[in-house]
């Protein structure tokens, strides 16, 4: 039974994406809603036209105590931090919810929840194509393209929808119990928004609390985080890992990539390379042949597809050198797998904003691979100091003059990788544009 918000009265925070989604359909069903963001006004224009309506009210420039206490139910868009009236609303018996935890009432479906620090995007795209390959209705959404509640008459009449789901959508639900779930990785990531490791990691974990004896729970056995949660799952567990053979799992043996001891693919078959996309289709065939997809679909996708932009993505190859983008890179763990992957001499374009992160797991890594680090942004010298002894450290002001350093010292059979580590909001307006921006400039060359 769906919840009934006739004349209910909703606090929407946050004016991002999924805010302006929940709030159009809360307003459509009935509710009283405000909608309130810290921005003033004249900085929301474009958010004020998406709402499509003037009966919600809007509290703009900042979030006054009473919207959050005089009120029946908060939705908080993802992005939103812990503000201290929300903890009141707490005190307060008002119930607060995340517009994931209202996609997940408003739908028929069953859910796939997929979260992890890295890789999330890649396999909630190879799992959404391997169940619509099945013969699967299937809506894909969350974290990924549009928020959950952005077209709600999409969350009826779908065989499945598939969420990527961040540690920010997880924090706040309820009742959200996806059937299949899956935690690829816990790498350091949002240390500027949770204490440690621990809070961040007991974050992603909230994915399966609601999950019952008969619903599937894919875990990365390699991780030693992620393989813990295990314990306290009541989930059935499916691991997969590439150094381990678990016969209820996925594994690689005999240089085939195997689910439940059924071998789907050849692991050279697979079109998008390196070892965290490895690890990224072992994840995705055991998630999508876990939710009723077939072997022959899962492994035609793994087969078809090239991969998302901005991760790992080829740009060119000139003079002998391969430029390769990987500016979804934001975190530590992302640039340790994709440096790894790579046999060539790398000359690494690193820094951006930093989120708090330890930098020294890259040291030694950096010393094997790296033959040039080249480091832009606020992050620079931070980065500089806790690995700049591991290899040759250059400094740049843009990215465009980075590119340029680069290719100058690059020889043929290098790779020039962009793969920072940091945010890049010190920058650029997002991940894409300074992904989008690294393409322009090896095109320039």
């Amino acid at each position: 039974m769906h919840p009934d918000f006739t004349g209910k009265r909703v606090t929407v925070v946050g004016m991002a994406r999924s805010g302006i989604a929940a709030a159009r359909v809360l307003h459509a069903l009935g509710a009283r809603v405000t909608i309130t963001d810290k921005k003033p006004l004249d900085q929301l224009v474009q958010q004020v036209a998406a709402l499509g309506t003037g009966d919600i009210v809007i509290e703009a420039g900042g979030h006054p105590d009473r919207i959050f206490i005089e009120t029946d139910l908060i939705v908080l868009s993802p992005g939103v931090p812990k503000i201290p009236q929300v903890l009141t609303a707490h005190r307060h018996g008002v119930r607060v919810i995340s517009e994931l935890e209202l996609g997940w009432f408003l739908s028929d479906a069953p859910f796939v929840g997929i979260t992890g620090t890295n890789g999330k995007s890649t396999v909630t795209t190879l799992v959404g194509l391997m169940l619509q390959k099945a013969g699967r209705k299937t809506l894909v959404a969350g974290n990924i393209g549009n928020a959950l509640t952005e077209t709600p008459e999409l969350l009826h009449g779908q065989d499945w929808v598939v969420v990527e789901l961040s540690s920010f959508q997880l924090e706040d639900i309820d009742t959200f119990r996806p059937r299949v779930a899956t935690i690829l990785n816990i790498t350091q990531d949002h240390l500027d928004r949770y204490t440690d490791m621990t809070e961040y990691g007991e974050a992603k974990a909230r994915v399966f609390e609601n999950q019952h004896k008969d619903d599937v729970l894919v875990l990365n056995f390699d991780d030693p985080l992620v393989r813990a949660m295990a314990r306290s799952a009541s989930s059935r567990i499916v691991p997969f890992s590439r150094s381990e053979k678990h016969e209820s799992g996925a594994y690689v043996e005999n240089d085939n990539l195997v689910v439940r001891n059924e071998i789907i693919c050849p692991v050279d078959e697979i079109l998008i390379k390196g070892v965290h996309n490895l690890e990224n289709a072992m994840a995705a065939a055991a998630v999508a042949l876990a939710a009723g997809a077939d072997r022959a679909s899962v492994a035609a996708v793994l087969r078809e597809f090239p991969g998302l932009e901005h991760r790992l993505e080829f740009v060119a190859e000139k003079d002998g050198v391969t430029y390769i983008n990987d500016s979804k890179g934001t975190n530590v763990g992302a640039v340790l797998k994709s440096v790894e992957g790579f046999t060539r001499p790398v000359v690494l374009i690193a820094g951006g904003l930093d989120k708090g992160s330890d930098f020294s797991p890259l040291v030694d890594l950096f010393r094997r691979k790296v033959k040039l680090l080249v480091l832009i942004g606020k992050a620079a010298d931070k980065m500089a100091k806790a690995v700049g002894t591991a290899t040759e450290t250059v400094f740049a002001k843009t990215l465009q003059d980075a590119v340029q350093l680069a290719a100058k010292r690059a020889a043929s059979g290098d790779v020039v990788l962009l793969s920072p580590a940091c945010a890049s909001f010190d920058m650029f307006k997002d991940f894409e544009d300074r992904g989008r921006q690294f393409k322009e400039a090896v095109r320039a060359l």
